[in-house]
């Protein structure tokens, strides 16, 4: 009976290991958009393609097509990059090209092209799928971390004086912040204010 019941607890984590290594990224129809997702299998990016005419084939592949790539989370992204994949009727690969942006803000979207592509066939769907979503320092989630308390607003405190030197034609003059540094060009006198933005 032991025997059995293990048997049957290894068929069933087989069978769940090889659900859990399905891919997660959809193919999606040309005229639609294509979801691309993170590391924990949530929508990252959004694409669509932007290149009409995808009639390829093995003696004149297109090479290149244009795409408009979205970020659909709260990160912003200082790196990307993904493949976008084609398929034709019978649901074979025909084509990938490898797509990057250099930064892509929240809700933000970049037209990006796909060098190196080599489609030859006239696709029906296509998916993309993100390799590289390089997040800012401050955004990276910190798991196991607990959220910092709230405190408190404490009240406003002077900004610590900076030493700041402008150097014009090499000659250095000291200036602080709110401070004004008066310059003279030509005939006239120009005031210059160096101000911290809140």
């Amino acid at each position: 009976m032991r025997k059995l019941t293990f048997v049957i607890v290894l068929i069933l984590a087989a069978t769940t290991a090889g659900f859990a290594q399905q891919p997660n990224e959809q193919r999606a129809p040309l005229s639609e958009a294509a979801i691309a997702l993170d590391a924990k299998s949530a929508p990252a990016l959004e694409a669509r393609l932007l290149t009409q005419a995808l009639n390829g084939a093995d003696d004149s592949p297109v090479t290149n097509v244009k795409l408009a790539v979205k970020n659909n989370t709260a990160n912003f992204y200082t790196y990307v990059s993904g493949w976008a994949t084609f398929y034709d009727a019978n649901s074979m690969r025909c084509g990938e090209g490898l797509f990057t942006v250099d930064a892509l803000a929240p809700q933000e979207s970049a037209e990006v092209d796909t060098p190196g592509l080599r489609l030859r066939c006239t696709p029906q769907s296509w998916r993309v799928v993100a390799t590289n979503l390089m997040t800012r320092t401050v955004d990276i989630a910190k798991p196991g971390e607990p959220a910092p308390p709230v405190e408190a607003a404490a009240p406003e405190r002077p900004a610590a004086p900076m030493n700041l030197v402008i150097s014009i034609d090499g000659e250095e003059h000291p200036i602080q912040v709110n401070n004004p540094l008066t310059l003279r060009v030509g005939n006239r006198n120009h005031k210059i204010v160096l101000r911290s933005v809140p």
